[in-house]
């Protein structure tokens, strides 16, 4: 049975204080449901959710998800976006990726099972690994080294799709597995170490963009705007997935730099460094698997997503602010777990 999204419902998104996760809560408000983000603030921040501080419908819960937690009341939707997801987040915190992976997955899971909740899960274009296969559809089992360093994520989000799946076998929960491709757009951190990001505040401050090996490897970005619409899209439907929700334009790196230095207004000057162990060459979804069954495609143009991206940018993060005086906190209504 489909549950839909509809007014009056409520929703758990974990990790709801961090980049994705923060817009998904403020669509899912705005649409009229009621909110519980769970957020440890490892890498979320209090500050992404502030528009929602004063709405009676959200509340920010400060836990864990790799311990137990409960919600009381009704539990219409969970949906567990809980994870460091840049290089240097993950790399930063191997152990604790792979626990919110295994057991903060299963928390998550058992929340779903005891309210008979839709469960969907934010897994990654990192299961393919340096894929073989291009672009990637679902039925691409994935070419991923388990022991590199970059598995501490890759493996963490292939376990939480083993463990979703078996759920769903095995106790007939209500699962949706949606595959995440190389989202961007406000609210990326300045330190997140992802190329947006990077090059963005490389690009507003004059310095040269930092690219790491020939920058001739692939990726393919999708406006967060758009991958929220994907997400909700799985939410409120019955298919399990995996589906892949990204955008098909795929550029090189290289590209990547000029089209951000372009839209900044500032001449192009590069630094290249030592490649990045393990790191894909190329990335790009098929996306036909969204299309048919969710009826999902990502709207936003790059050229007005990187608009966006800058605008926001120039806001949060002014030339004259130190580097580490961007994280200011918040007064927003909480809950300690």
């Amino acid at each position: 049975m489909t549950i839909g999204l509809e007014k009056g419902q409520r929703a758990v998104v974990t990790g709801g204080a961090g980049f994705i996760g923060s817009h998904l809560c403020e669509r899912l408000v705005e649409r009229g449901l009621s909110v519980i983000a769970v957020d440890n603030l490892s890498t979320g921040r209090a500050s992404n959710v502030e528009a929602l501080a004063d709405e009676e419908r959200f509340t920010l819960l400060r836990a864990d998800v790799t311990e137990p937690f409960s919600v009381e009341g009704p539990v219409h939707h969970v949906v567990h976006l809980a994870s460091p997801a840049s290089p240097l987040d993950y790399l930063a915190l191997p152990l604790e990726t792979l626990r919110v992976g295994s057991a903060g997955t299963e928390n998550a899971l058992r929340l779903a099972v005891e309210h008979g909740a839709r469960f969907v899960v934010a897994s990654t274009s990192e299961v393919y690994g340096d894929p073989l296969e291009h672009p990637q559809p679902e039925s691409y089992w994935g070419n991923v080294n388990p022991i590199g360093p970059r598995s501490v994520y890759d493996e963490a989000k292939r376990f939480t799709e083993a463990l979703t799946a078996a759920y769903a076998r095995t106790l007939g929960a209500d699962t949706g597995i949606a595959r995440l491709f190389n989202s961007y757009g406000p609210r990326m951190r300045r330190e997140d170490g992802r190329v947006v990001p990077t090059f963005i505040d490389q690009a507003l401050a004059g310095l040269p963009l930092t690219i790491n090996g020939t920058g001739e490897q692939t990726r393919s970005l999708c406006y967060v705007e758009d991958t929220v619409r994907g997400l909700m899209a799985l939410m409120e439907s019955s298919f399990p997935g995996p589906v892949n929700l990204g955008a098909t334009g795929e550029m090189t790196v290289r590209e990547i730099a000029e089209a951000i230095a372009a839209h900044a207004g500032v001449e192009l000057r590069t630094e290249y460094r030592p490649p990045t162990e393990d790191e894909p060459g190329r990335r790009r979804p098929d996306i036909e698997t969204a299309r048919t069954k969710l009826g999902w495609q990502p709207e936003v143009p790059l050229a007005e997503g990187i608009k966006r991206t800058l605008d926001w940018w120039q806001t949060a993060y002014p030339r004259d602010t130190a580097r580490d005086g961007a994280h200011g906190t918040s007064d927003i209504r909480s809950e300690a777990a």
